[in-house]
């Protein structure tokens, strides 16, 4: 494929921020739209009917974990699950007799979480990480003390798709009597995860990480020994009186649906989407060989890329892109963008950051895609140096995820 025969639409390389809904999802959402209407707890067929089909989703997101149904909770999303593990289980506690540890690399819910704890009375411990993106577990050990309720680290990073050993950190968490989350947003259905083995007290999942839609996710609870939250929601106790509210059925079979597939497919689709990934960045470096791969090269999601390409601002390098779809690791706030905070954790220089983009390939993304995305990135790179458009300041907005 090359410049002259171009896709008719944008190439797809931004699958961190999020998935496209796979049709067979959507297929079997719609029908609980329309003719199978009831809220599950109502008491006739059809809530009958509506709660088995939540039952059956809850049964298949269990699985791809490892768990029991009953442990686990539906969410708006992994945004709603990071609050509730975090903040329902130091509440719970108590906040100013609690102590929490996490990682400065994790999501920004989970930190601004742990600040909000921290306003409440909490002692907060946002540790670094090493210039590999990894968690250091001899500081984290030494970070958790005697007041320590929780310790939250996400299975894989959103921006550089490193992924944490988190066995490890579940076997310290575990002999040190302090509960484990994880945020499994962008890890659920593409690394195995099992919370068993792993040690994982509290577990996220966002539905639209993992092909299914928008507007749905999971907290997985350990019941033995049991978690014990303060729910966020006052309301009718849905949810093991964890999180009360209607169940929307037509997201939660189509939660149930996605985790399936992606099960059933695990191995098969991470072994395809590695080899494309090391395609697309071999024949970058190949041409540009003083690209910068952020984040352990070995340790990372399947169909994760984060590259910093020096002497080029990815302000102009993604519009410059035009039919290829990816992001930069710049984050925004009200009134500029910054380098990536997680980037910066990870000791990269402003001036470096500045110049990263995240590809991010997923379940559609082609070979000959790969090859056409890699053609433009070169090209473009090789254009904006030769023109002069450096990292410079960071004062304009960009769109990110």
């Amino acid at each position: 494929m090359t410049a002259a025969n171009a896709p008719r639409r944008p190439i797809y390389l931004d699958h961190q921020a999020t998935t496209p809904t796979d049709p067979r999802v959507t297929e079997a959402m719609l029908p609980w739209f329309r003719e199978k209407f009831g809220n599950p707890a109502s008491p006739h067929a059809y809530g009958a009917e509506a709660e088995k089909a939540v039952e059956t989703a809850r049964a298949e997101i269990a699985a791809l974990i490892g768990a029991e149904p009953r442990e686990i909770v539906f969410t708006s999303g992994a945004t709603e699950a990071n609050n509730l593990a975090i903040k329902g289980a130091v509440r719970f506690k108590g906040a100013p007799a609690s102590r929490v540890v996490t990682f400065a690399t994790e999501h920004k819910c989970v930190l601004e979480s742990v600040e909000a704890l921290r306003r409440e009375g909490a002692e907060v411990s946002v540790l670094p990480v090493e210039r590999d993106g990894l968690v250091d577990l001899a500081r984290l050990a030494e970070a958790i003390g005697l007041r320590t309720v929780l310790v939250s680290v996400m299975a894989a990073n959103n921006e550089i798709g490193v992924v944490q050993p988190v066995a490890e950190i579940g076997a310290l968490c575990r002999s040190r009597g302090v509960l484990f989350h994880t945020d499994a947003a962008q890890a659920a259905g593409k690394v195995p995860i099992d919370v068993g083995e792993m040690g994982i007290d509290l577990l996220s999942i966002s539905g639209h990480k993992l092909y299914g839609p928008m507007g749905v996710g999971a907290l997985y609870v350990r019941r033995r020994p049991r978690v014990r939250l303060e729910p966020l929601f006052s309301g009718g106790g849905q949810e093991r009186g964890f999180r009360s509210g209607t169940l929307p059925t037509p997201l939660c079979v189509a939660l149930g649906v996605a985790v399936r597939i992606a099960r059933e497919g695990m191995d098969e689709e991470g072994a395809r989407l590695r080899g494309l990934r090391d395609r697309l960045h071999a024949a970058i470096r190949a041409q540009l060989p003083d690209v910068v791969l952020n984040g352990d090269a070995e340790r990372r999601l399947p169909g994760n890329l984060n590259l910093s390409f020096p002497g080029v601002d990815a302000r102009d390098l993604i519009p410059a892109l035009g039919d290829i779809a990816v992001s930069s690791g710049s984050a925004c706030t009200a009134a500029s963008v910054e380098p990536s905070y997680v980037l910066r954790a990870l000791g990269v220089d402003d001036r470096l950051a500045a110049a990263s983009i995240r590809f991010g390939l997923g379940r559609w993304t082609s070979a000959a895609e790969i090859d056409y995305a890699a053609e433009q990135v070169v090209r473009t790179v090789v254009r904006l140096r030769a023109a002069g458009t450096g990292a410079t300041g960071f004062d304009r907005r960009v769109e990110t995820s």
